[in-house]
């Protein structure tokens, strides 16, 4: 992990983060979550703006997090409620708090912010020391596919609005399985780039990491709404329990 900075990506988005999640509803995450919660508490790793605590946080969950950016806790403990939230900045792949839980969470493909396989076992390592006996880690990743890169390079459109234009460029190496993006984020107010790296890695890989950390495999959905998760599927949601 030499030259990792966990709060690089936060520097460079943390006052924008929220406009660029505004597709992405909390609803259905939210009470999944709930559910498998329980009473709680939660711990979420990269917590950031707390687009997903302070919901849960507001339906009664005991809410704490860690996140590598000081500048996205400072969103987040700017908005009404965020201040009650316990926030440790450092790296969630290795940082303790005190406490144990019901259920860890690291959301949104944060699982590949890390930079090597080794620092992602750690982080399942991390994850399963802060789970009670039966508690639940719940992982949200995209599925890789490489075969969306033409000679490792690719170029999407994200959104395209009246009042804005994302494109993201992302270029692959996969013999570290190292994925480079940078998105433009056109606007009136003028053009964002908001570069971002990822280590991406199959479901199948992050099953064999928790196993490492003495984790069991109890779920796996395509969505937050429990959809199947079929050879077709984007993304998935997966839950491991302590037992």
């Amino acid at each position: 992990m030499t030259g990792f900075d966990p709060s690089a990506y936060g520097r460079a988005i943390a006052d924008i983060y929220d406009l660029t999640v505004e597709d992405r509803p909390p609803g259905p995450a939210v009470a999944l979550i709930r559910e498998l919660a329980g009473d709680g508490p939660v711990l979420e790793f990269g917590i950031g703006t707390g687009r997903l605590a302070l919901p849960l946080a507001e339906d009664g969950l005991s809410v704490a997090g860690i996140d590598g950016s000081p500048e996205m806790v400072e969103v987040l403990h700017g908005k009404r409620g965020g201040h009650r939230i316990p926030v440790s900045v450092g790296d969630f792949s290795h940082l303790r708090v005190a406490g144990t839980f019901t259920l860890v969470l690291i959301a949104y493909n944060t699982i590949f912010a890390l930079p090597s396989q080794d620092a992602q076992v750690d982080c399942f390592r991390n994850a399963a020391a802060h789970l009670a006996p039966g508690g639940r880690f719940v992982v949200e990743a995209w599925v890789p596919d490489p075969g969306a890169f033409r000679d490792r390079s690719a170029l999407r459109l994200v959104a395209l609005a009246e009042d804005r234009v994302v494109v993201e460029a992302g270029r692959l190496f996969p013999a570290t399985q190292m994925m480079r993006t940078t998105k433009l984020r056109m606007t009136p107010e003028g053009v964002r780039l908001l570069p971002a790296n990822h280590r991406y890695a199959w479901p199948s890989e992050l099953d064999l990491m928790a196993r490492l950390a003495e984790l069991e495999l109890e779920h796996r959905w395509a969505d937050w709404s429990c959809s199947p998760f079929t050879d077709d599927s984007r993304g998935h949601v997966s839950v491991y329990r302590r037992p």
